[in-house]
C-alpha cells in the first residue's frame, strides 16, 4: 500500500527552509517540547484524563497551565486550542457578537474570520487599507484611517465589534495602540489576531504586544512565532476594561462549539512549553541572538544592492521582487528547485520566514542564491501595480449563509459585472479576499480583476463564481 504522506515525511529538509513553522523543523522548539518528543512515541497520546483535563475544564494539568500562562502573559483568562489560531479566531468573535449582528473586518483578514461569520450568521462590514503599488501590497492602517472607517460604518448602522491584523504576514506593524484607541473611543471592544506576533514585546527592537496596546481579545499562534508545533495556539482575554462580566463564559460556550473534544495533550503540552519558554529569561536570549542574526542578515543583503521590505518583525524577511525585474511568483519557483523555501510568494514580493533559529551560515548561503536569481531573471523593474478598487467600507447586500450556499454558476469574469458573488475571490497568498458571497461585483472590480487576470493568469482564475438568476 502507497503511503505517500509519510514517505514525503521522511525525505531530508532541503538546504534552506525559510518558511513556518518558526521552529525550522526542529531546530527552535521549546526545550521543554523537544525533551517530551525523545519519550517513548504514543506515551503522551493522551485523552482527557482527571490530572490532565482540558482547555474547558475547571480543574486539572490544562486548567492549571492556562491560569499560570495568563499570570505570565499578563491576561486576565488565557485558552489553549489544537486547531491553530483559526479555530480561537472563530471563537473569540462567535462570543463577541450574536446573529444578525455587524463586526467591522479588515480586507486583510484571515479567511477564518470569514467562516467565523458564516458559522456565527454575522454581518462582515469589510473596509479597505492603505496600498503599496510599488510592492503591491497592502499596508498597516492609520488610527486617522480607522476613524474614517469607523464613521462611515457606523453611519449605517450598530457594530458589535472591531478586529485587527498585527503583524501583517510579512511583519509589518502599524500604531496598534492608537488603532485600538480609536475603536475604544467608540465604545467598540478590539479583538486583535496576533498570530505571527507571540514575540512582540518581549526584546526592545520590536513592536510592544497586543496585550499591552490595550487589546480586549488576542489570539496567538505558537508555529508562527514561537517554539510550538503546528495547531497550538493560544486565546487571551485582558483584564480591566475588556468587556462585561459574561464575555469568560461566552468565550467558552463558542469555545466548545467549535474545539474537539478529544484535544491532543501533545498539543496541548506544545503551548504550554512555547508560551514558559518564549517568556522565559532564556527563552528571551535565544529570541535576542535570532534577532541579531536576522539584523545582521538584512544588513548583510542591503549592503550587497538586494532591495528589502522595511519590516517591523526582524524575524520575517521580504524581498522586494519586482525591484528587480522578477515577479514573486517566478522568484519562488526558481528558488525552490534550489532548495530554497521561502514562506510567501506574491507578484510583487517573496517573504521568508527566518524563524527562532536561523540556519547556520545563512548570509553566505541566502545571498548566494539570491544574486543568482538576480542574474538569471532580474531585468527593469516591474510597473507598479494598481490599487483594487474597493469602497473604503462595504458590507454585502446578502448574507454570508445564504450567498454561499446558493445556487451558483461560473461565469467569464468579463461578464460578472452585476452579479452576486457565491464564494470568495481570493487571487494568491495569503488569501486576501477581494470578493466575498454576498458582494455584488460592480463594474470597476470585474474590469480591474480582468486585467489582474491577464496579468497573473496563474493566480487569477478566468471565471467567477456567482449565485445563479
Amino acid at each position: 500500500m502507497a503511503m505517500a504522506l509519510l514517505n514525503q515525511l521522511r525525505q531530508p529538509p532541503p538546504p534552506l527552509p525559510l518558511h513556518l513553522p518558526a521552529h525550522g523543523r526542529g531546530g527552535g522548539l521549546a526545550p521543554a517540547l523537544r525533551a517530551l518528543l525523545r519519550r517513548s512515541p504514543g506515551s503522551w497520546d493522551l485523552p482527557e484524563l482527571p490530572q490532565i483535563g482540558g482547555p474547558l475544564e475547571p480543574h486539572g494539568a490544562v486548567a492549571e497551565s492556562q491560569a499560570a500562562m495568563a499570570a505570565l502573559l499578563g491576561a486576565e483568562r488565557c485558552w489553549f486550542g489544537v486547531n491553530g489560531a483559526s479555530g480561537l479566531l472563530q471563537a473569540a468573535l462567535l462570543a463577541l457578537a450574536q446573529p444578525g449582528q455587524r463586526v467591522l473586518l479588515p480586507r486583510n483578514l484571515h479567511r477564518s474570520l470569514l467562516h467565523g461569520c458564516l458559522l456565527g450568521q454575522l454581518r462582515p462590514v469589510l473596509f479597505d487599507l492603505p496600498f503599496d503599488p510599488a510592492t503591491g501590497l497592502w499596508l498597516p492602517p492609520t488610527p486617522e484611517h480607522l476613524a474614517r472607517v469607523l464613521e462611515a460604518a457606523l453611519a449605517e448602522g450598530p457594530l458589535a465589534a472591531v478586529v485587527l491584523v498585527s503583524p501583517s504576514y510579512q511583519g509589518q506593524v502599524g500604531d496598534l495602540r492608537g488603532l485600538i484607541a480609536a475603536a475604544h473611543r467608540r465604545g467598540l471592544p478590539v479583538l486583535l489576531d496576533e498570530a505571527h506576533g507571540a514575540h512582540l514585546g518581549l526584546d526592545p527592537r520590536l513592536p510592544p504586544s497586543g496585550l499591552s496596546c490595550g487589546a480586549d481579545l488576542v489570539v496567538q499562534s505558537l508555529q508562527k512565532a514561537a517554539g510550538g508545533l503546528a495547531q497550538s495556539a493560544v486565546l487571551l482575554q485582558a483584564g480591566a476594561g475588556a468587556g462585561d462580566a459574561g464575555m469568560a463564559e461566552r468565550l467558552e460556550r463558542a469555545l466548545l462549539w467549535l474545539q474537539t473534544s478529544s484535544p491532543s495533550a501533545l498539543l496541548l503540552a506544545s503551548t504550554e512549553a512555547a508560551l514558559a519558554h518564549l517568556h522565559s529569561p532564556a527563552g528571551r536570549r535565544a529570541l535576542a541572538r535570532s534577532l541579531d542574526r536576522a539584523l545582521q542578515l538584512r544588513r548583510g543583503l542591503e549592503r550587497q544592492g538586494l532591495p528589502l521590505l522595511h519590516q517591523q518583525d526582524p524575524l520575517r524577511l521580504t524581498l522586494h521582487t519586482a525591484a528587480l525585474g522578477i515577479s514573486g511568483l517566478a522568484a519562488d519557483a526558481w528558488l525552490l528547485e534550489r532548495g530554497v523555501i521561502a514562506e510567501l510568494p506574491e507578484p510583487g514580493c517573496l517573504s521568508f520566514c527566518l524563524g527562532l533559529r536561523p540556519p547556520r551560515r545563512l548570509l553566505p548561503r541566502l545571498s548566494r542564491q539570491l544574486q543568482a536569481l538576480r542574474a538569471a531573471l532580474g531585468g527593469e523593474p516591474l510597473a507598479p501595480f494598481s490599487a483594487p478598487p474597493l469602497p473604503l467600507q462595504a458590507q454585502p447586500e446578502l448574507p454570508l449563509e445564504l450567498a454561499w450556499r446558493a445556487a451558483a454558476e461560473l461565469v467569464p469574469l468579463e461578464q460578472a459585472a452585476g452579479r452576486i458573488a457565491a464564494e470568495p475571490l481570493c487571487p494568491y497568498p495569503p488569501g486576501i479576499p477581494l470578493l466575498i458571497p454576498g458582494e455584488r461585483i460592480d463594474r470597476s472590480r470585474a474590469e480591474w480583476l480582468c486585467l489582474q487576470q491577464r496579468l497573473w493568469p496563474g493566480q487569477i482564475a478566468d471565471t467567477v463564481r456567482v449565485m445563479a438568476l
